[in-house]
């Protein structure tokens, strides 16, 4: 073996480049949060050749005294910390003092800065096996402006790694997409190859950070969003998160950002993941930009090189907050919140007046000008017979629910029997007269092929799938209801016996209150052997060994499980499809009106148990553009 000896400084800091920089979008992310940490309120982007001849990262932050400016090349030299109190609790976006160096062994690279307490700017550069810094004079303004040129010209290895053009600057557009999700106070500019591809002014108010996300993220995801805003326990969330409707088939459009800093964690993605899980079509990803603030002390981001990963002092309690917070949110979208900006757009229109050969003006164009949004109904009507919207709340009990669902008939509807008010012939309903307030999803007027709902509203024409809609009403049903009666578990006639690791049997032994609140009794009987002797009543059908072992498998990732919940909301939801009206099903006008009423009252009824969407609106605006009016 040879003898150990010290590497060279350039030879340690390209090792350390292995770490930081993968290609030209790295540098990016690590200069343009250099600028952020200085406090820039500007930063310019100028890239050629996708990064790899030049980057140019300039900002007008407090810049670098040119006595500092030999160690800013340095590794592990930084402002940013000075005692181990100090690492843990970062409330910087870099703290190791490397990335600079590390650039500047892979690349030619210079930094030419100023404070505002220097009558002159300074340059430094690094050269030769050693990397000694190189001071000279420079003209700039208040802040600093680093050149990165010829990246990996002195490692062709890691050059031949490089994609082409197009995709090394599509990396670097995405890094910073999400430096400008991030800090709102900052204005970014972006040019590639000469040209402005982005240019983003500071947005301090919330119509101005909103097109920000819409500039960044798509205005349809802006107009398909719910705002978050949430504080607990010291942890605050704020953010977009878009409707389930408005899904991806990937997860190209998801931000999170912990004290400003975008991260990837597994703890994130699956409160976010069971936040949307019985309202997503299947193997769709949601959308969504969420901030969480927490105190810096609580949270360690020195757990991976890039700093993409974080690690929480209290996981379960940051995965909870997440969960109840946009479970909660989702659950609160009631139609009436689709229709506000839809309804504004459709009373700011001019009233047409009938002309010869134009056919008549429809009765939204001369009804309820200025009237205020529509609110959703607070009520539950408990079948498809009662019309009226001002009807009372009405409180459904679990055995009134079960019954409901037992006595639906083989055909998927509903029998009068199985309502709890009989029914009663309603005169059809006229549309509101000036200054009355109108359902969200207006009233019905025809049923088309025995499937549709065809609805009339003042925004425009809503069409509703009345089987997706009368599946998510009767799931929610079951739902309250189960969680009325608790979940009750079944003893096994002969217990299952289960071979697992003693880790495994560890945590069932010690999760055990736990599991009993989920229906599940299970004795730890050998080393690695469990017996499970009590299941939930309403699993009794379901493979209890690969339940069991789903159920541990979640308790070692998370720290918890849901398993039997899904599980049971998934029977659940079988129950609910089952029991819904069907297709070619003849509903009355009271009778739909009814199903309009239910699904303004009801959580999450802009989608089916799988996810899929329950009703659409047609406004006039796109009806007049169908049929070319007013051209």
């Amino acid at each position: 073996m040879p003898h150990i000896q010290l590497l060279s400084p350039r030879l340690a800091n390209q090792i350390a480049a292995g770490e930081v920089v993968e290609r030209p979008a790295s540098v990016v992310k690590e200069l343009v949060e250099n600028a952020l940490d200085a406090g820039a309120s500007r930063v310019d982007i100028e890239l050629e050749q996708g990064g790899v001849k030049l980057i140019r990262v300039r900002d007008d932050g407090f810049g670098i005294a040119e006595s500092d400016l030999p160690l800013a090349l340095s590794r592990h030299a930084t402002s940013k910390i000075l005692t181990l109190d100090d690492l843990e609790a970062v409330g910087t976006l870099g703290f190791r003092g490397e990335a600079l160096a590390s650039i500047s062994s892979v690349s030619r690279l210079s930094l030419t800065s100023r404070t505002a307490e220097q009558e002159a700017a300074a340059r430094v550069e690094v050269e030769g096996r050693d990397m000694d810094a190189k001071i000279s004079p420079a003209a700039h303004p208040v802040g600093t402006t680093v050149e990165v040129r010829d990246l990996f010209f002195n490692t062709p290895a890691r050059r031949k790694f490089l994609r082409t053009e197009k995709t090394e600057f599509n990396h670097v557009d995405e890094s910073i997409r999400r430096q400008a999700l991030s800090r709102f106070d900052a204005g970014f500019t972006l040019r590639h190859n000469q040209r402005v591809i982005q240019s983003l002014r500071p947005a301090e108010s919330n119509i101005d950070k909103e097109r920000r996300i819409s500039s960044l993220c798509g205005q349809q995801f802006i107009d398909n969003a719910v705002v978050i805003e949430a504080e607990a326990s010291g942890l605050r969330l704020w953010g977009w998160v878009a409707l389930p409707t408005f899904s991806r088939s990937q997860a190209d459009l998801q931000y999170f950002f912990v004290n400003g800093r975008v991260i990837r964690d597994k703890l994130v993605a699956h409160a976010v993941r069971q936040a949307y899980r019985d309202v997503l079509y299947n193997n769709r990803h949601p959308a969504f930009v969420l901030y969480l603030e927490v105190d810096p002390a609580t949270v360690d981001v020195n757990v991976h090189p890039t700093k993409h990963e974080v690690r929480f002092r209290d996981g379960r309690l940051v995965h909870d907050f997440i969960f109840r917070t946009l479970h909660r949110a989702l659950a609160d979208v009631r139609p009436a919140d689709h229709f506000r900006g839809a309804e504004a757009q459709a009373l700011s229109r001019e009233p047409e007046v009938s002309q010869p050969g134009n056919g008549p003006a429809a009765f939204p164009l001369s009804q309820g000008a200025g009237a205020a949004p529509s609110q959703a109904f607070t009520h539950s009507s408990s079948g498809y017979g009662n019309a009226s919207p001002t009807q009372p709340q009405q409180d459904w009990k679990a055995s009134d629910q079960m019954a409901f669902y037992n006595s639906l008939n083989a055909g998927g509807g509903v029998t009068n029997e199985s309502r709890p008010d009989p029914f009663e012939s309603q005169p059809v309903p006229t549309p509101p007269q000036d200054g009355e307030e109108e359902p969200p999803l207006g009233y019905a007027i025809a049923q088309l092929h025995g499937i549709y709902i065809l609805a009339q509203s003042r925004t425009g024409m809503i069409v509703v799938d009345m089987h997706a809609a009368h599946e998510r009403i009767t799931y929610e049903r079951m739902k309250r209801a189960l969680v009325e009666q608790d979940l009750k578990s079944q003893p096994l006639l002969v217990p299952v016996s289960l071979a697992v690791s003693q880790k495994e049997a560890a945590l069932a032994e010690s999760h055990g209150d736990e599991l009993q609140q989920l229906g599940l009794q299970i004795e730890r009987i050998g080393p690695e052997t469990l017996a499970v002797r009590q299941i939930p009543a309403l699993l009794r059908g379901a493979d209890t060994e690969q339940l069991v072992r789903d159920v541990l498998a979640d308790l070692i990732q998370n720290g918890q499980s849901d398993r039997v919940e899904a599980v049971t909301h998934e029977l659940l939801g079988t129950m609910a499809c089952h029991g819904s009206v069907r297709a070619n099903r003849q509903l009355t006008i009271p009778e739909m009106n009814s199903l309009l009423r239910d699904m303004e009252a009801t959580e999450r009824s802009g989608q089916c148990n799988h996810g899929r969407p329950t009703w659409t609106l047609m406004t006039l605006s796109e009806l007049d553009k169908l049929f070319l009016r007013g051209r």
